[in-house]
């Protein structure tokens, strides 16, 4: 395709990609808000989830090809740009550049670790059978999440992987919303400053947001 022969196609690409899980990881923290209401809430949540078989998996192919598209075209990016300059500065002084611009494909990369973690912890429920949800139902027969979710993050090192990935994926979201709307061509001289701090501001909510799950647990809030 003429639009990924070029480089500004392939930010586009990544800028649609990226909002498409920007739009998931929203949704799916919104979703999980449902622990606060205890057993009721995410248990119920979740069987909603999967009594539309269908639509889920269907969804998480969608997510599959997106993630797929960001990951192939965020590292040829990165190849480009590093083949443009190959012989590195003896002094680098880094004065619009910020820290989490700079090291997106870290950020990225400990990202795809936590998600393929994540899939088996609590999607595949590999990592924990004698806690998996779908092999303990809670006393309405319903795969009993809230339990699951409860054991796991009562574990130190749990709560710590999720909430430095959190971290991870907060400088990740830093930079990448408000470049994902440059590329889409919010970068006048009035629009940048407020897609920048509204990106960063965006980055942190989401972040804290999935932060206060394994927080709240470990400190007994939630049992």
């Amino acid at each position: 395709m003429d639009i990924v022969k070029n480089s500004v196609g392939r930010k586009l690409v990544m800028a649609v990609s990226g909002f498409g899980m920007i739009a998931f990881v929203v949704a799916h923290l919104l979703g999980n808000t449902t622990l606060y209401s205890g057993p009721d809430g995410i248990n119920a949540y979740a069987l909603a989830l999967h009594s539309c078989s269908a639509l889920l998996w269907s969804f998480r192919l969608l997510l599959a090809v997106l993630f797929a598209l960001h990951v192939f075209f965020g590292i040829r990016l990165t190849l480009e740009n590093r083949a443009a300059k190959p012989q590195a500065y003896a002094r680098t002084d880094y004065r619009a550049a910020t820290f989490a611009g700079r090291n997106m494909i870290w950020t990225g990369v400990l990202i795809g670790v936590f998600l393929l973690y994540h899939l088996l912890q609590f999607t595949l429920q590999v990592t924990d059978p004698e806690i998996s949800a779908l092999r303990h139902p809670d006393a309405l027969g319903r795969p009993d999440v809230f339990t699951m979710v409860v054991l796991s993050f009562r574990k130190a090192a749990v709560a710590a992987v999720y909430v430095c990935a959190m971290a991870a994926l907060g400088l990740h979201l830093a930079h990448s919303i408000q470049s994902s709307l440059q590329t889409a061509g919010l970068n006048g001289e009035k629009t940048l400053p407020v897609i920048t701090k509204g990106g960063i501001i965006a980055a942190i909510l989401i972040a804290l947001g999935f932060v206060t799950f394994p927080l709240a647990v470990y400190a007994g809030l939630l049992r």
